[in-house]
């Protein structure tokens, strides 16, 4: 994100206001004859779960290596420790999620920062309340505005981007149009849904809230060639401002749905962002589901069915082509004219992880692998190697600098044993002896890194290690 991109050198760590670690810069993690918790003490923390307490100290004991015990208790629970803020408002929850060293709240991140808590429901009340209070925290973002992406807590609060056009009206931090935010927020609520089996979430506001998520999508289909978004910075970093007055280069009208901005907040170079939307082909599924089951609402179920086909059939035409070395991939984006650019982003929807993000129904799995195989060679002009490591970058933090979360997805969506033990060495070898996940580091030196305050890449961290806690025990215990 634009706002959060700021190279940082730090010698003596400070993280995120938490509990600092005593040494040099040169006592990197391994060197450490005793790891101290870096989690703020109970009574700093904003929000204490039971169920989450349980699981670290179960996960810790099928940990051999103190290190990454250390830093999974340290990532873990790092959101629910920093970045929470529950109340009740007007006799129901309310949960408001910073991302970290931003005091606003992306739905993507909010959604993607407590989504590994959500198998943990059911033993915690309180847990299941921030869930409820998440899901209508977000449904009054997305009433507020659905083409923002960022909010403050405040409505009444002006935004930092007063020079943005078109300004944001008070209470959104930034008006960038991502289709992955509203994604996140079916994904928040059908997933608690399905979890739990619990309906109240679904209320009047969230049925509004959903039809307006529907019919911007839509919207931003662009089949008359014309949409009423537009965007512009002139304040700082003019990079992340349209092309053509704000609106975003040409498309030609296939079905796809155009996104002004990638996961990352920087600006699409092709509106039709591929991740983006086949992300929005499940979503639009879900809420088939939803509005089929629950609702009980066949008209609306098949519009969002038939929707969700009209995406992925585009996908399908207009997204996969043939490299010349990988066969079938994916292209990151296009614009239907037959332009295409063959990247990714370590943010989450990307190509990469489309196997952890997505029902393997709504992609190619064969494509997939290609694409997966492609991204992760030489041949991706954003893969770097260096002496502090290897992974996969983008332009958000310039080049030669690697994604934590792009290792995190690449051990997700592995079912190689081997390369998942190389993702968190990797990961171990360059948190720069913080215990925590940064936004990005420099290939050559991890000291050199972008944001010491990332819950999203913290909490992400933590998943990878309960994941193979359950699914791959033994090999955890090799590391």
């Amino acid at each position: 994100m634009t706002t959060r991109r700021k190279f940082i050198k730090q010698s003596a760590l400070g993280v995120a206001g938490l509990t600092a670690l005593n040494c040099s810069a040169l006592g990197v993690a391994r060197n450490f004859q005793a790891y101290p918790s870096n989690r703020p003490i109970p009574s700093k923390r904003t929000f204490v779960s039971d169920a989450v307490e349980k699981t670290i100290k179960n996960v810790k004991k099928g940990i051999n290596n103190k290190e990454l015990a250390w830093m999974f208790e340290n990532c873990f629970p790092n959101t629910l420790d920093t970045t929470v803020d529950y109340e009740i408002i007007y006799g129901k929850p309310d949960t408001f999620v910073i991302t970290g060293d931003i005091d606003a709240m992306w739905l993507r991140d909010s959604t993607a920062q407590v989504w590994p808590y959500l198998p943990l429901v059911h033993k915690d009340k309180k847990l299941k309340n921030l869930f409820k209070g998440l899901i209508n925290r977000q449904t009054k973002c997305v009433l507020l505005d659905p083409y923002a992406n960022a909010f403050y807590k405040d409505t009444t609060r002006p935004t930092k981007w007063k020079d943005d056009k078109p300004t944001p009206q008070s209470g959104i931090h930034e008006r960038k149009w991502e289709i992955d935010s509203l994604c996140y927020a079916v994904r928040l609520a059908y997933g608690y849904y399905k979890e739990t089996g619990d309906t109240s979430v679904f209320d009047a506001d969230w049925d509004k809230a959903m039809r307006l998520a529907v019919e911007t999508l839509r919207t931003e289909q662009r089949k008359n060639g014309t949409t009423p978004y537009y965007f512009e910075r002139v304040r700082r970093n003019k990079n992340v401002t349209a092309p053509f007055s704000g609106k975003g280069r040409p498309i030609k009208p296939v079905g796809l749905i155009c996104s002004a901005f990638r996961p990352s907040d920087d600006g699409t170079m092709y509106p039709f962002l591929i991740p983006s939307n086949l992300f929005a082909v499940e979503s639009l599924a879900q809420l088939s589901e939803v509005y089929k089951t629950v609702f009980k609402d066949d008209l609306f179920s098949k519009e969002c069915a038939s929707f969700s086909n009209e995406v992925l059939q585009a996908v399908n035409k207009y997204a996969i082509s043939e490299h010349l070395h990988y066969g079938k991939i994916y292209a990151y984006e296009i614009d239907g004219f037959g332009n295409k650019v063959c990247i990714d982003d370590p943010n989450i929807p990307s190509l990469i992880a489309m196997k952890y993000l997505m029902n393997e129904a709504f992609y190619d799995s064969e494509v997939y692998k290609n694409t997966r195989a492609y991204l992760l060679s030489d041949d991706n002009p954003y893969y770097f190697k260096g002496k502090a490591g290897e992974g996969q970058g983008g332009p958000h933090a310039g080049l030669d600098t690697i994604w934590p979360m792009g290792i995190i997805l690449r051990a997700m969506t592995s079912d190689n044993d081997e390369e998942i033990v190389w993702c968190i060495k990797q990961l171990m070898n360059t948190h720069n002896g913080s215990g925590f996940m940064h936004e990005t580091f420099h290939k050559d030196d991890a000291s050199k890194f972008s944001r010491s305050w990332f819950a999203w890449a913290n909490t992400l961290f933590g998943e990878l290690i309960l994941k193979l806690y359950n699914e791959k025990p033994k090999l955890l215990k090799s590391i």
